[in-house]
């Protein structure tokens, strides 16, 4: 039974996981969003939405790895209009980088909360492993996207080269000051809601449409409603509400 499989049939597969916990992960995220700042809820969701996106995260790069070794096999449906190269591009190279790009803010914000003021504990090896792996993987999305003309990619990967800069500057930053991991955490698993979003508006709609999967307004939406979420929160963090005083009390 399973030597009659061919690799769409496989790939399907990971398809329906990856289908199934981002949905969970683009569901849940709201809860800890919307939801009372470091309350029990607030805690439990995030556990979850921190599990299922590095789940998520991990099938999309393998999933990508599948189109790089066979675009046209993975992508049947798209043979009669994209190219190989472009299939490849776009499904192979872009999604490696975005899968990267979800691993690397979902943990580096989970840390950040575990944590808190303690960056010599964040810095441990996979959390600083995740950083120059998504600069490599941000240049070569960049790399790819000229290659077959997409620019796109390149525009998209300067969110992991920012994301990579910011983090290490946090993570290295000579004097932080006591409320930056808090801005941190809410930047990194925001960030990484977008992601999820953007995946399901940008290479979900490739089954309908698939000229929208590179419609600028298919990233703009989920990018510019999670800026707007990062801003709204840092502006509640630097008037220090009692929303978040609770939280930013140093254990003793």
């Amino acid at each position: 039974m399973f030597n009659d499989l061919t690799i769409h049939d496989v790939f399907r597969i990971f398809i329906g996981f990856h289908i199934a916990t981002g949905a969970t992960g683009a569901l849940v995220f709201w809860v800890p969003v919307i939801g009372r700042k470091g309350g029990a809820v607030h805690r439990r969701w995030g556990q979850v939405f921190t599990h299922v996106l590095l789940v998520t995260g991990s099938l999309a790069m393998i999933m990508s790895l599948f189109t790089l070794y066979d675009p046209l096999g993975t992508h049947p449906h798209l043979a009669d209009k994209f190219e190989a190269p472009f299939i490849r591009g776009i499904f192979g190279w872009m999604m490696l980088y975005l899968g990267i790009l979800t691993i690397n803010l979902t943990w580096y914000g989970w840390l950040c909360v575990v944590h808190k003021q303690n960056r010599a504990a964040m810095r441990e090896w996979r959390n600083l492993a995740l950083q120059p792996i998504l600069i490599l993987a941000s240049l070569n999305c960049a790399l790819q996207g000229l290659r077959i003309d997409q620019y796109l990619m390149v525009a998209i990967s300067l969110v992991g080269f920012a994301t990579a800069g910011t983090n290490l500057w946090f993570l290295y930053k000579p004097k932080p000051a006591p409320k930056d991991w808090l801005k941190e955490h809410l930047k990194a698993l925001v960030g990484s809601g977008i992601s999820v979003y953007t995946a399901f508006m940008a290479f979900g709609s490739v089954r309908i449409l698939p000229a929208l999967a590179l419609n600028p307004i298919m990233w703009a939406i989920p990018l510019s409603t999670g800026i707007a979420i990062i801003l709204y929160h840092w502006w509640k963090i630097d008037r220090f509400r009692p929303f978040y005083a609770f939280l930013l009390k140093t254990p003793a």
